[in-house]
């Protein structure tokens, strides 16, 4: 029986579900899709046919919306159905650079700041007449400018502020680089989920040899931010766990940040242990490789590279060459954002798909129902891998 069985979601829904990938999503907004028609075709209610439950099942939950541009870059966003009364889900990759408009003539890519104002404009469409208005924003909108140190903008912060104010009740991301973020909007919904369930899945399915103990294998983050997702898949699985800190040149600015010069490393000896490298986010991929070429400088033994979100701003070269050495073996990243056709080509790429994890959550928050089970996957990360072990007579 899996987890979906097992929710009790007879309870009336908070609104007749509707959804709304913007461009950037439409892939895994699809996927979703998929799984709530199919869930809902087979639920058995005795509420089912009752006026709380109307348009409950539909062939489809996606709403009609498009954004259209002028020749300028001017854009403007409209709804082709009704949205009165509906619990409305709106899922965004602010990240996805493969999408192009036409400025004056000029191919323009996409730039985060491009898919946010995409948002607000299908929010203003909206016009506060849904029940109420869910943003699934996988990666966090400017999320790496969360916090001031100098005289700078707080970027994070004022996009929190202006969802809520334009009527945005709940904002679900994965991962955000500082939860803490939410303190800018207290008195709103905000969850930050973390996909270690996929990660060990997508492990366990694709490497056959693990030997899951704390003799055999260990847990690495590659920087002090990174230590409470270290910890959690450290605690579940019983491993131990290890830290790499950045030392950094605070005379100068690269790229818009101080260059590492180097990464030291905190914890026991990872001499032919297994280590998986956990991390939120893969940008260029220096630091990540960086950490796994002192980790074989130290004797380990595979190297598996686990991120939330895979921008390879650089390119795959980095990764293609690394490869090649042997510094590294298998690299994880969700599909939770857009993935380049020639990343999913590399052998040493495995994708966790986490449409059947929105999918739950959807489904769940439109019951009113808790989600807590779904933040907090222990009890399945632990089935899973007492199952692989008897698979593998350990």
């Amino acid at each position: 029986m899996n987890a979906h069985d097992k929710r009790n979601l007879d309870s009336i829904p908070v609104g007749a579900l509707r959804m709304i990938p913007l461009s950037g999503c439409t892939e895994l907004g699809k996927k979703v899709d998929k799984y709530l028609v199919g869930w809902r075709a087979e639920r058995e209610s005795e509420h089912k046919n009752s006026l709380a439950f109307q348009g409950y099942q539909r062939e489809s939950y996606i709403l009609d919306a498009k954004i259209s541009r002028f020749g300028t870059g001017e854009a403007k966003g409209t709804i082709h159905e009704s949205v009165r009364g509906t619990d409305l889900y709106l899922l965004v990759d602010v990240s996805n650079y493969s999408l192009t408009y036409n400025l004056c003539g000029m191919e323009n890519h996409m730039s985060p700041d491009d898919h946010y104002q995409d948002l607000k404009r299908i929010i203003a469409a909206v016009g506060g007449k849904a029940r109420r208005i869910t943003v699934i924003m996988p990666f966090l909108y400017e999320s790496r400018q969360h916090k001031r140190s100098a005289r700078e903008s707080l970027d994070c912060a004022i996009a929190l502020q202006e969802l809520v104010r334009m009527g945005v009740d709940n904002i679900i991301t994965f991962d955000a680089h500082d939860g803490r973020v939410q303190n800018a909007i207290p008195l709103h919904g905000f969850e930050t989920i973390r996909p270690a369930y996929q990660f060990i899945k997508g492990l366990l399915r694709n490497v056959k040899d693990l030997t899951i103990d704390s003799d055999h294998m260990m847990v690495v983050s590659p920087d002090e931010g990174g230590m409470e997702r270290a910890i959690y898949i450290a605690n579940v699985l019983g491993l131990d766990m290890g830290m790499f800190y950045k030392r950094r040149d605070y005379t100068q600015i690269v790229n818009g940040r101080n260059p590492i010069v180097s990464h030291e490393f905190l914890g026991s000896s990872v001499e032919g242990k297994d280590i998986i490298v956990i991390d939120d986010m893969i940008s260029s991929g220096e630091s990540v490789l960086d950490v796994a070429r002192q980790l074989k400088k130290r004797n380990a033994g595979r190297i598996f590279i686990a991120s939330t979100f895979g921008l390879f701003t650089g390119g795959m070269k980095v990764f293609d060459e690394a490869y090649k050495e042997g510094v590294f073996d298998k690299v994880l990243t969700t599909n939770l954002i857009y993935q380049m056709p020639e990343l999913l080509e590399r052998e040493y790429y495995i994708s966790c798909d986490m449409s059947k994890y929105i999918a739950y959550i959807i489904d769940t928050l439109n019951h009113d129902a808790s989600i807590s089970d779904l933040l907090n996957p222990a009890d399945r990360i632990n089935k899973l891998v007492t199952n692989y072990m008897a698979e593998q007579g350990k």
